[in-house]
């Protein structure tokens, strides 16, 4: 009997990737291409759609070419993508009328003061699940309607990033509850729809939003002709709505029920949790998820920066590394870490802020700045390399604690998925500065996983969401080391203790940036 293959495509901030399974969850081949964020000025950040669309349509090129299975296997593709923060602003032809501001962006200060002073925050929370920042889509759209009135006047409709690559190759515009969800503000999280009263309060048309909201694992439209074109896929082949990357990365780690936890590391970090709508926190974000959405919703702690701070610190900052990775192939992250493995936990007395883009939670300050605590000239870069990934660790903790306090019970291991997976010291220092074995899977693709495994339920060719189960392979988790541990535990009280003490002059040094 002829084999059936599914194709998932994450569009992510720095980079898409598309893998090709088979029916049983083996990875049969990838593609992956790499881009830049455009940030024109401190904390802003922005992309034009096409460097997704070309990304996605090269990387699903590659994919199939290096797999050689026969096109008309392909049941479906399913595509997940980074959180669009305000969509792309579209004309009625569906013409980009300026970059995306994603959710990495933090300019609309002013819109978020606004939200604060207008909208009564209980409201807010009990018809959103969330609060306000400028984090979420709903304070971005408010900003360009304030400061670009001539290009507000123009739009028709806000498309995230994943269902404008899809009007792209099948003509067909919607959105998934996920990534409307994601949007906050503006979506009514128990009903599951757009909400008119946050709609009129806010100022933002609902004609502006799309019309149709489907589960992640609807079929949307199939591959048109022209992108058939440029993908190598067939003409008619099934496209599935997917969702938002990180819940689409719990899927792929096999998370269909509460209490598991997974860590996406990749630019950010989303560390997420399922539940039936019991843990909702002002502190945490929160949306439907994508199995089940009308029942189960997903919630997560994010961090800013995560990957995103390895990849400035190694692009400025590792030459030589970069120049033995061309010379050699072997990679700069891997001689970073062989480096930074060489210090003792604790960086010998650095302590670093990871708020480089700002911070979402649990402190919600899009003035936070980035910060290296202890700096003398015995320190070398490996030192400053392991504080790094130190800090990204206490902003897990961080985050862990907040939804605890929300009332969450966490399963005894952690899920780590993403680029973290492959480095062992980061992963270590992830389970010695928050408690929890990590465990990571073996297929090391992430939310591309889950997309495949979608595409395979809304085709039909996968009959149960529980067939996750059977897919996911995890190696063994790394156990945390109890002296790191004690070490840590007295490092992470002063990394919450320095926050608190700088965040006047982190917003004092803002302000003065500004001045002209």
């Amino acid at each position: 009997m002829a084999k059936t293959y599914l194709i998932g495509t994450d569009i992510g901030t720095q980079g898409t990737k598309t893998v090709i399974v088979d029916e049983e969850g083996n990875v049969i081949s990838t593609g992956f291409q790499e881009y830049d964020v455009i940030k024109p000025k401190p904390s802003w950040a922005e992309q034009w759609p096409d460097i997704w669309v070309d990304a996605t349509f090269k990387t699903i090129k590659i994919a199939i070419e290096k797999s050689n299975i026969p096109l008309n296997s392909v049941a479906g593709i399913a595509l997940s993508g980074l959180y669009g923060g305000s969509g792309i602003p579209v004309d009625k032809d569906i013409n980009p009328l300026r970059p995306c501001l994603i959710w990495m962006d933090r300019r609309a200060v002013a819109e978020v003061e606004w939200v604060k002073q207008h909208i009564d925050k209980e409201v807010l929370f009990s018809i959103t699940g969330n609060y306000v920042d400028s984090y979420y889509g709903f304070t971005k759209m408010l900003w360009i309607k304030n400061n670009e009135p001539e290009i507000w006047g123009k739009v028709y409709k806000f498309i995230t990033p994943k269902d404008y690559v899809i009007w792209r190759m099948t003509g067909v515009s919607a959105i998934d509850y996920s990534s409307a969800g994601n949007i906050g503000g503006i979506f009514d999280i128990r009903k599951r729809a757009w909400s008119e009263d946050m709609s009129k309060a806010l100022g933002i048309p609902l004609s502006m939003l799309p019309e149709k909201i489907v589960p992640s694992s609807s079929i949307v439209g199939c591959v048109s002709r022209s992108a058939s074109e440029q993908t190598g896929l067939l003409e008619g082949t099934p496209v599935v709505s997917g969702g938002i990357d990180a819940p689409m990365a719990s899927l792929s780690a096999g998370v269909l029920e509460d209490k598991k936890h997974v860590a996406m590391t990749g630019t950010s970090i989303c560390w997420g949790v399922v539940h039936k709508g019991e843990h909702l926190s002002p502190k945490l974000v929160s949306f439907p998820y994508v199995i089940n959405e009308e029942e189960i919703v997903y919630t997560f702690g994010g961090a800013a920066t995560a990957g995103g701070i390895v990849k400035w610190f190694r692009d400025n900052f590792a030459p030589k590394e970069k120049e033995i990775e061309s010379s050699k192939g072997i990679s700069a992250y891997a001689q970073l870490d062989g480096e930074a493995s060489n210090i003792s936990p604790g960086s010998e007395g650095l302590l670093v802020l990871p708020y480089f883009m700002g911070e979402r939670s649990p402190i919600w300050d899009p003035n936070a700045k980035g910060t290296i605590i202890g700096l003398t000239l015995y320190h070398t870069k490996a030192h400053v390399f392991r504080a790094i990934l130190e800090g990204i660790a206490y902003s897990l903790r961080h985050n862990m604690e907040a939804g605890i306090e929300a009332g969450m019970e966490l399963d005894k291991e952690c899920i780590i998925v993403g680029g973290v997976a492959n480095s062992k010291l980061w992963v270590q220092i992830f389970s010695d500065v928050t408690g929890f074995p990590m465990k990571t899977t073996t297929s090391r693709v992430e939310a591309p996983y889950g997309d495949a495994f979608l595409a395979g339920i809304g085709t039909g060719v996968i009959k149960s969401p529980k067939k996750i189960k059977e897919w996911v392979k995890f190696t063994p988790p790394i156990q945390p080391n109890g002296g790191n541990r004690k070490i840590y535990d007295s490092y992470y009280t002063q990394y919450i203790d320095a926050y608190l003490k700088l965040r006047d002059i982190m917003h004092v040094l803002n302000d003065i940036r500004q001045l002209r």
